[in-house]
């Protein structure tokens, strides 16, 4: 397409022309040039104006930028922050790539966002900080791009994440996938053991049956050599959905205990002590033990910025209370929640909480106008 308007065969509509010259640093005329009339020399007459390349390297990079125009024209960059724009002043100022502490400090960026932002917004910034990544990592020595794995592991981590809380599976389960190449490639443990307990967790939110989550944990013990903290919490939020509730609460004593011998979860920042307590008031909500889900909560509510958590924490309170009986009363709370975030927050995490709470009222008790009304809620919050 960029040849056929350098040749003159092809003008896109305004306000476009005005646009991707803009991106591409050149004027409309020199883009978007009138076909010469070549003499017998093969040079164009004198007056005709044609667009001649710069620089194959710095040619080749305008025209990839076109996919990030075109990412970010449909989520309001382009305009806003002039991101293609930015990246080729990086390359006229030869400073477009990144250090390694650099890089670590991106991921500690996107994952403060994915705890924070609205998860369309995570996905747009990390679209942009993936493709430095691979232009970086092509033109990288071999030793340079095992570090750059390192990286591409724990971004493509985020984004697989914030796929999940958009409810595009199919490209999360995708990501995962390159997650997974990526941290194996790198050849260092700790990254692959994150990723696959990453994938694991996620899954619970729809995106996978509770059996294969326990799958993909036990993929990730052979490699651990044995359970980790971050494993536990997500087996025994596996097996608290298969209504295995003293399995699950087991689970929790392993994982209460090998915490307390001093094992963390990864140096990343992925894994935070939050996460015993989130699990804890999962499988103890999901049992209908109000005292010890409590005081879970407490203790979540106590450690956490992350605003899905807080949301889900109230939504395993209202799921304790269906279990219990009070389904009108549950309901009635979990929409309470759920109205109180803006649509933009309202995630598939918090959606397919709310679906938990559906899945715990009797068959006898699914026709309650309570539990239709909370449905509508649901299936519009879902469209969303």
């Amino acid at each position: 397409m960029v040849r056929t308007w350098e040749a003159g065969k092809h003008r896109p509509s305004e306000p476009y022309p005005q646009l991707l010259a803009q991106i591409f640093g050149v004027t409309e005329e020199e883009l978007f040039a009138d076909p010469p009339n070549a003499t017998d020399s093969g040079e164009a007459p004198e007056g005709t104006l044609s667009w001649k390349a710069p620089d194959g390297d710095n040619d080749m990079e305008r025209r990839r930028l076109l996919q990030i125009a075109a990412a970010s024209a449909g989520i309001g960059i382009l305009g806003v922050s002039g991101e293609p724009v930015r990246q080729l002043l990086d390359l006229s100022l030869s400073h477009d790539f990144r250090s390694g502490e650099e890089w670590e400090m991106s991921c500690d960026d996107h994952l403060h966002a994915l705890r924070t932002r609205p998860p369309a917004q995570v996905v747009a910034d990390l679209v942009i900080d993936l493709h430095l990544l691979r232009r970086q990592m092509e033109t990288s020595s071999p030793a340079e791009v095992t570090g750059l794995q390192r990286v591409l592991a724990a971004l493509s981590a985020v984004h697989g994440n914030a796929l999940t809380r958009m409810g595009d599976h199919g490209a999360a389960v995708r990501w995962w996938h390159t997650a997974r190449h990526a941290a194996d490639a790198s050849g260092d443990r700790e990254v692959r053991l994150l990723v696959r307990g990453e994938e694991a967790g996620t899954g619970l939110y729809g995106q996978r049956t509770p059996e294969t989550v326990l799958r993909l944990v036990r993929n990730a013990e052979r490699i651990a050599g044995g359970p980790s903290v971050d494993l536990l919490t997500t087996q025994a939020k596996a097996l608290s959905m298969l209504g295995k509730h003293e399995e699950a609460r087991e689970t929790l004593n392993a994982l209460v205990d090998l915490a307390a011998k001093g094992a963390t979860g990864d140096s990343i920042g992925f894994w935070k002590e939050n996460q015993i307590y989130f699990a804890e008031s999962w499988v103890h909500a999901s049992a209908g033990d109000e005292d010890k889900a409590a005081t879970a909560r407490e203790n979540v509510l106590r450690l956490t910025g992350d605003y899905q958590y807080g949301a889900n924490i109230m939504l395993h309170e209202a799921l304790c209370t269906v279990v219990r009986g009070g389904i009108d009363e549950g309901v009635r709370r979990a929409a309470t929640v759920i109205d109180a975030l803006s649509p933009a927050y309202r995630s598939r995490y918090i959606l397919e909480t709310g679906q938990m709470l559906l899945r715990a009222v009797p068959h006898d008790q699914q026709n309650r106008p309570t539990i239709g009304e909370f449905r509508e809620v649901l299936a519009i919050e879902a469209a969303t």
